[in-house]
């Protein structure tokens, strides 16, 4: 396993670690995001398994102990696995997560108590500020949410627009086809009742950077990829 990290923003930097075909059949991505300021943010913590390269990863452009908030979408290994390694390396960190995860999951999961956002609510980093969305079942999990970035236009969306394979660009400006062909071989979506309200409200937001959990991110008109995603699911 190979950890990159690379600058694809204004202070954001993407954590990969490519798995090769040996190990995960067709390779697969694990994707982490740096977010530098006043109050740094790392989005999603990677298994355990890879906490030493993540953290290496990190330090080459500031210190892990320095991180103040641990966020991720919903209670998954590959999400937040290493959350408890990073709150120790990190003692003024904070997991960030929504409502639901707080009750299901984190407040018994983590060594410290979370700061829970409500559906909505914003939190300010220093110069940007970061806003949680509950996304219930989109594209799984009861507690799912989205963070958002104004400044920058950020949506860290988690497992949206998940591409197989192990050599990915870090930021790309076509991965539905690329998405789509994985989720032709493995529907990881709920196909809730509510998906469709879920991806308009995402896409008004106008994103101009989509943070995925898995292949490159993505870098253009945002609203228009996830209207675009809407109409493949039939949603």
């Amino acid at each position: 396993m190979v950890t990159q990290i690379s600058a694809i923003g204004d202070s954001l930097y993407r954590i990969s670690t490519a798995v090769s075909p040996d190990t995960i059949p067709g390779g697969f991505t694990f994707n982490q995001y740096l977010f530098i300021d006043d109050a740094p943010l790392l989005f999603h913590t990677g298994p355990r398994v890879l906490f030493d390269a993540v953290t290496a990863a990190i330090e080459t452009v500031l210190p892990v102990r320095n991180l103040r908030y641990i966020a991720f979408c919903h209670v998954e290994s590959d999400e937040c696995g290493a959350l408890n390694n990073f709150l120790k390396a990190a003692p003024k960190a904070e997991a960030l997560c929504g409502v639901v995860a707080a009750l299901t999951s984190i407040d018994d999961l983590a060594d410290r108590r979370p700061r829970v956002l409500a559906n909505g609510e914003e939190l300010s980093l220093g110069k940007h500020v970061v806003q949680w969305i509950d996304a219930p079942h989109v594209p799984h999990g009861w507690d799912n949410g989205f963070l958002f970035e104004k400044k920058t236009r950020t949506l860290f969306c988690g497992d949206l627009f998940t591409q197989g394979g192990s050599e990915h660009e870090p930021l790309a400006t076509n991965i539905l086809e690329t998405s789509e062909r994985m989720r032709a071989n493995m529907d990881y979506f709920a196909h809730g009742s509510n998906t469709r309200s879920v991806l308009e409200r995402l896409a008004a937001l106008q994103p101009s950077i989509l943070a995925c959990m898995h292949g490159s991110a993505y870098e253009g008109d945002g609203g228009a990829l996830l209207r675009a995603l809407a109409i493949e699911l039939g949603a």
